[in-house]
């Protein structure tokens, strides 16, 4: 027996069977026991899909990812993925991942709001300036962003790491180490988090009346051959910072290579602070971890977006809702004073 025939058996519509077997409060307890009791003497299990169709919801949540798109390639978006589908599975929702040339990227969620095969989307990777915000609320279709845009923030739903105080207090650390030639090897700077954490690392060289070397800075994809390629070339023309901030823990790991191959020794040769994210398959862990780190991690930011958003759709209550967290500050063995002081 399907939704239908048990439907028509009770003379009852499928919504209302759909809605009484889901546990909705709209349906009468007398109507929810003869639905039930109808149910188990005909072995009747909802069909998941046949459920969502009944109370006018996918129960599937987007996530779009555009091929261009340098973070949606790497271990970041995969274990914010991991902790998102967690929520996704324990509440009863599907996942449905698209992936599409940068162009198109705005033409599917245009589809997703047009034909209702997902209820919500979760927005990756923002721009400092990012359009996806302004059509995602013409579309009237729920969302969270993963981060922020410089648009005003309380017009949209967002949680997001303080990238800005993070880098400001790393960098004020260095300095009161007594560190006044610090790097920063950062991610791709049109990207809203990169710029942020720019901005906190320039402010706490401002404030310290150290003058900004723009030859110290560098942007780019987060992964191992970056920071190996920064290190190198830095060795080679001998300008060696004595500290660096660095965005992620993969290129960090090519900064340490290059510095083993020239015979130097991080915490000892030049101090190093890493973002850890702490990447299901590479923990900066242990009694004295292997990097200092500002500790904060992706995969519960995923779980959190998404719990974030199925609230939004669950209670119908679309206002904005924010989530800002602070990354701690976690010492390791690659801080130290300067060799000279």
């Amino acid at each position: 027996m399907n939704l239908k025939q048990l439907a028509q058996h009770l003379n009852l519509s499928p919504t209302t069977v759909s809605r009484a077997l889901n546990g909705y409060p709209e349906v009468s307890e007398r109507t929810r026991e003869r639905v039930m009791s109808a149910a188990a003497q005909h072995n009747y299990h909802p069909s998941h899909h046949a459920a969502s169709l009944a109370i006018g919801k996918s129960r599937a949540i987007g996530h779009v990812v555009p091929l261009s798109e340098h973070m949606m390639i790497n271990p970041h978006f995969s274990d914010f993925i991991s902790g998102a589908g967690d929520v996704y599975a324990k509440a009863g929702y599907d996942m449905l991942l698209s992936v599409v040339p940068h162009t198109e990227e705005e033409a599917v969620y245009r589809r997703f709001a047009k034909d209702g095969r997902v209820d919500g989307v979760i927005v990756h990777g923002p721009l400092v300036e990012d359009s996806r915000i302004e059509l995602l609320q013409s579309l009237g279709l729920p969302f969270v962003v993963h981060g922020r845009t410089l648009d005003d923030e309380s017009t949209y739903s967002w949680m997001d790491v303080n990238n800005f105080r993070a880098f400001e207090r790393a960098t004020q650390f260095l300095i009161d180490l007594g560190h006044q030639h610090i790097g920063l090897i950062n991610g791709f700077e049109s990207m809203n988090f990169a710029a942020r954490r720019r901005d906190g690392y320039l402010k706490a060289l401002r404030n310290a009346g150290i003058q900004d070397n723009p030859e110290l800075r560098f942007s780019g994809e987060m992964i191992e051959p970056q920071g190996y390629q920064v290190m190198k070339s830095l060795i080679d023309a001998d300008k060696v910072p004595m500290a660096f901030l660095i965005s992620s823990i993969l290129p960090a790991l090519g900064v340490v290579r290059a510095m083993h191959e020239s015979g130097m020794v991080p915490g000892k040769d030049m101090s190093l602070i890493v973002y850890d994210d702490q990447l299901s398959f590479l923990q900066n862990s242990g009694d004295i971890p292997m990097f200092t780190s500002l500790r904060s991690s992706i995969q519960n930011a995923g779980r959190s977006s998404a719990e974030m958003l199925l609230d939004m759709i669950n209670s119908n209550d679309t206002q904005p809702r924010n989530l800002l967290w602070e990354a701690e500050l976690v010492l390791g063995s690659s801080t130290a004073p300067p060799r000279s002081l």
